[in-house]
């Protein structure tokens, strides 16, 4: 008579500890390193420009709200408000734009493909490899013929014709985990393009719509080149009045931290609202 001997089912090897405890300590001190630079200035933007300028730096030095007052126009000097309207018109509107552009391309693209879309998509893309000095120079010219020299509608064109290439890209992969069988339902039930990118494509496909948008508001937000050259006095954008406190006598540390933290809360405001759709975006397709 034989016995039936069943298998030990074999326990999980333990994870070693030492292993999992280096990983976390070099986990903190990457986020310290990413982190540290902010907090220099934020504590940076505190202090007076004699203070700012020690070397080696005091961290014990008194604190003070000079530098934003002097950036807010409190202290006399000009106001931000302008340049801050500025900034948030041409990011907006050219941000809204380059959706309204990249949705009816990137369906074309990838729900409905037209022959050779990868050429297409690799022309979009070599666009972005162009620097942005070597056509500096031709968009000028341009402005200047057209009358759209310190002119904020200059910068929402040009805002959209720079970030149209990268949008339809990110936009072609995120409509592309779109089902097709709904789209050809409401193709039945009688629905237009108009109506199906509206109500059918753009709400399953909102947290790419949302990451894509987001990266084009930051693109935006923080250019400085062109927003130097086209622009005067009318139509300055954010960063080219943050430049200005930059002067030759050395004493501009402080104004300077003042104002990039202030101009960076838009931007900061903005992906933290939508953390949750821009995570969801770019890991749109990760997972099948």
């Amino acid at each position: 008579m034989t016995t039936l001997t069943t298998a030990t089912p074999r326990r999980p090897r333990p994870r070693c500890s030492f292993q999992g405890a280096a990983l976390g300590v070099a986990a903190w001190l990457a986020g310290i390193l990413f982190v540290l630079p902010i907090l220099w200035l934020v504590l940076t933007s505190f202090h007076s420009e004699a203070d700012a300028a020690t070397n080696p730096p005091s961290l014990a030095a008194s604190l003070t709200l000079d530098s934003y007052r002097e950036f807010f126009g409190l202290a006399g000097g000009a106001s931000p408000w302008p340049a801050l309207i500025n900034s948030t018109t041409a990011s907006v509107v050219s941000t809204l734009l380059t959706l309204v552009l990249a949705l009816p391309a990137a369906y074309a693209l990838s729900i409905r493909p037209v022959k050779k879309w990868t050429d297409v998509l690799f022309f979009f893309l070599s666009t972005k490899m162009l620097p942005l000095v070597a056509g500096l120079l031709p968009i000028y010219l341009f402005a200047k013929n057209t009358g759209l020299l310190d002119n904020i509608w200059a910068l929402v064109i040009l805002y959209t014709a720079m970030n149209l290439p990268i949008a339809v890209w990110m936009m072609q992969s995120f409509l592309s985990e779109v089902p097709v069988a709904i789209i050809e339902a409401a193709q039945i039930d009688g629905a237009r393009l108009p109506t199906i990118l509206g109500r059918v494509v753009a709400p399953i496909a909102l947290p790419g719509i949302a990451a894509t948008s987001l990266i084009c508001f930051i693109f935006s937000w923080n250019e400085l080149l062109f927003a130097r050259v086209l622009t005067g006095v009318v139509a300055e954008t954010a960063p080219v009045f943050l430049t200005g406190f930059i002067t030759s006598q050395g004493l501009f540390l402080a104004k300077v931290c003042a104002a990039s933290l202030v101009i960076s809360l838009p931007v900061l405001a903005a992906g933290f609202a939508a953390q949750d759709k821009l995570v969801q975006g770019l890991s749109l397709g990760a997972v099948k």
